[in-house]
């Protein structure tokens, strides 16, 4: 049997994890893109966020692209703070947990080297804890997809900012496929024994090629670490009714 599972949102005014329960539902589609950046301005990062020359992983301050694009997420909400972490998939698109940004006043974005990202539009998975957030701002990096789900003994790497503090790179292995004990409708996600804390919530979860194979969206009692599958997260982006937008205070 399953041990109880909890959320990973770091929340300033509690202790500890918070258990999560129910699902929102709804039909819906996800937010547009934000409008083009004008040709005549050139984005604000720092060239150290560019790719290396020549394609290769390692960007020039020694980042590998994978850890480039996780960024850290502070939810300024309704009646406390909490941190969270997502990833990006594209130049404009961000992946996180629905618990992470519920309940928002304001989401604050943030990647590894303390550069602000201005959110433009967010909506929530109903089926999966899984949010999609737009960004105004270009992402510096991000990831490609694995092309199938990992199977048992597969190696796992967990990048993301536990307890909203600095960028974490954690390992370990895919143990086994289990019944989903948060959300009953969602079917099959992976267990693994990959270390994550609260505030990894969100998280990208990578094979040994920093291929996305999921996302982290809680852990047990007996601290293994529960993702969200990878064909699950790409299911539900190609489904139209999957998101809804987000509601506020």
């Amino acid at each position: 049997m399953t041990s109880p599972a909890r959320s990973l949102a770091g929340r300033a005014l509690l202790v500890g994890a918070l258990f999560l329960t129910g699902s929102l539902g709804g039909c819906g589609v996800l937010p547009p893109l934000p409008e083009p950046v004008p040709s005549d301005i050139v984005p604000s990062a720092p060239p150290d966020l560019s790719p290396a020359a020549g394609g290769g992983a390692l960007s020039p301050d020694g980042f590998d692209a994978v850890e480039r694009m996780a960024v850290r997420i502070r939810n300024v909400g309704c009646e406390e703070l909490s941190t969270g972490s997502g990833f990006a998939v594209d130049d404009h698109t961000l992946i996180t947990n629905k618990h992470v940004v519920a309940d928002s006043k304001e989401l604050e974005v943030s990647t590894y080297d303390g550069h602000d990202i201005t959110v433009g539009a967010t909506a929530t998975a109903g089926l999966a804890d899984l949010a999609v957030v737009r960004t105004t701002d270009p992402l510096p990096s991000f990831p490609e997809l694995a092309k199938t789900d990992p199977k048992p003994g597969d190696p796992v790497t967990v990048v993301g900012y536990p307890a909203g503090g600095e960028l974490t790179v954690t390992e370990g292995k895919v143990m086994s496929t289990t019944r989903d004990p948060l959300n009953a409708n969602l079917g099959e996600v992976l267990l693994t024994d990959a270390p994550v804390e609260p505030g990894s919530s969100g998280s990208a979860a990578l094979d040994d090629k920093g291929r996305v194979i999921g996302v982290v969206y809680a852990k047990t009692a007996d601290d293994n670490s529960l993702l969200v599958p990878l064909s699950t997260l790409q299911d539900m982006l190609a489904d139209d009714t999957a998101f809804t937008p987000a509601k506020g205070c």
